[in-house]
C-alpha cells in the first residue's frame, strides 16, 4: 500500500511542474499558465505596432519613384576605411541576434530540467548577444549620421543614370527623400529600444535565477516568458531586415 502511494505521489510531481504555488505558473482554462498568456497578449498587440509602422514604409516607399539603393547605402564596416562589403555589417548583426536566440532558448531548455547553472550561463549569452546588437546599431548610426543622414534630411540622392549617389555636402533640398531617414531611424530604433528592453528583462532573469528565486518557487517559467519576448524581437528583425536591408 505504502508503495501505491509513493508512486502516486510521484505522478503527481511529474505532471505538475508548475505548481499552483501563488507565485506563478498556475494554469488558465486553455492549460496554459496566467502568465504566459498575459504575454501572448501583449506581444499580439506589439506585432500590430510593428505591423503599423512596416505597412506604413511600404506604402510611403510605394508612393516614391525612386529609393536609396540598400547596397550602396549600408555597405561600410567597422574598423574597414574604405572598404565597401553590401548588407556585410547588418548580416553580422543578424547572426547575433539570432544566435542570441538560441541561447535563450537553451536558458529554457535548461529551466525545464531545473538546471539552475545552466539557465544562468545561456541567459549570460543571450544577454551578451543582445548588448553586442545593440553596440552594432550604434556604431552603424553613428556611421550613418557622419555620413549625413537625418530624420528629415537624406544625402543619398540618385545620380544622372538613377542610382544612389552620396552627396557629402548638404543641399538646401534634401537630394533623396526625406521619409528615407525618417523611417529608419524610427523603424529600427524602436526596435533597439526593444531589444534594450528585452536585455533589462534578461538581466533581471539572470539575477533572479542566481539568486535561486524561481528555484524556490519550483519553475523557471519567468525564463519561458522572457524567452518569448526575446524570440519576438528577434523574429521583428527579420521583417525589418527585409524591409530597409533586402528589398
Amino acid at each position: 500500500m505504502s508503495e501505491v502511494l509513493e508512486v502516486k505521489e510521484h505522478e503527481i510531481h511529474t505532471v505538475d511542474p508548475t505548481p499552483d504555488n501563488g507565485e506563478g505558473g498556475e494554469k488558465s482554462m486553455m492549460n496554459i499558465s496566467y502568465g504566459k498568456t498575459m504575454m501572448w497578449y501583449f506581444l499580439l498587440s506589439d506585432a500590430f505596432t510593428f505591423s503599423a509602422f512596416l505597412i506604413a514604409y511600404a506604402t510611403i516607399r510605394a508612393s516614391h519613384a525612386w529609393w536609396p539603393d540598400p547596397n550602396l547605402v549600408f555597405n561600410a564596416m567597422p574598423f574597414l576605411h574604405g572598404v565597401k562589403a553590401p548588407m556585410g555589417f547588418v548580416s553580422i548583426m543578424t547572426f547575433i541576434l539570432i544566435l542570441s536566440s538560441v541561447f535563450v532558448v537553451r536558458a529554457v531548455q535548461e529551466g525545464h530540467r531545473m538546471n539552475k547553472k545552466g539557465v544562468a550561463i545561456w541567459m549570460l549569452g543571450g544577454i551578451v548577444g543582445g548588448l553586442m546588437f545593440l553596440g552594432c546599431q550604434a556604431w552603424e548610426w553613428t556611421h550613418l549620421i557622419e555620413e549625413g543622414l537625418r530624420p528629415f534630411y537624406n544625402p543619398f540622392g540618385p545620380d544622372a543614370n538613377g542610382i544612389t549617389h552620396l552627396v557629402h555636402e548638404k543641399m538646401a533640398v534634401s537630394p533623396g527623400p526625406t521619409s528615407f531617414g525618417a523611417l529608419f531611424f524610427g523603424i529600427t530604433g524602436f526596435h533597439g529600444f526593444h531589444v534594450f528592453t528585452g536585455v533589462c528583462l534578461n538581466v533581471y532573469g539572470l539575477v533572479g535565477t542566481l539568486n535561486g528565486t524561481f528555484e524556490r518557487r519550483g519553475h523557471y517559467e519567468m525564463i519561458e516568458k522572457l524567452g518569448l519576448y526575446w524570440h519576438f524581437v528577434d523574429l521583428v528583425w527579420v521583417f525589418v531586415f527585409l524591409a530597409f536591408y533586402l528589398m
